[in-house]
């Protein structure tokens, strides 16, 4: 149920600012899960199934590097959770959701280049 949770409220800010799932579910796997970075990847070109990250996905799957069970649970909270996420996102003023987006990008990429790693 977390993952379906954390899919779901990851899909929020997937719809809230327009972003694919790299930039949100790569640090959550890694930072609240323990995900490597390839797992994290693998799982997260998985979710886009079908078609977006089929070959990609397959690729990692091969490598061993795919939680095809964490893949599908994320897909089912992100599904409903990005529509909210849009909801909202089009009820901000477009400056607002410009520097909302600008944090949320600079949050991510201080705390991928200097926070705590997962395996």
């Amino acid at each position: 149920m977390a993952f379906v949770l954390t899919g779901f409220l990851i899909g929020i800010v997937g719809g809230l600012f327009g972003v694919g799932g790299g930039e949100i579910f790569i640090p959550v796997l890694i930072y609240l899960y323990g995900f490597s970075q390839h797992n994290a990847q693998g799982t997260s070109l998985a979710i886009l199934l079908p078609p977006i990250g089929l070959l990609a996905a397959l690729r990692y799957y091969r490598a061993g590097h795919v939680d095809f069970g964490v893949a599908m649970l994320l897909a089912v909270g992100f599904f409903f959770g990005a529509s909210i996420g849009a909801i909202v996102a089009t009820r901000l003023h477009a400056d607002i959701l410009r520097r909302l987006f600008g944090v949320f990008l600079l949050l991510v990429a201080l705390h991928m280049t200097f926070g705590h790693h997962g395996k």
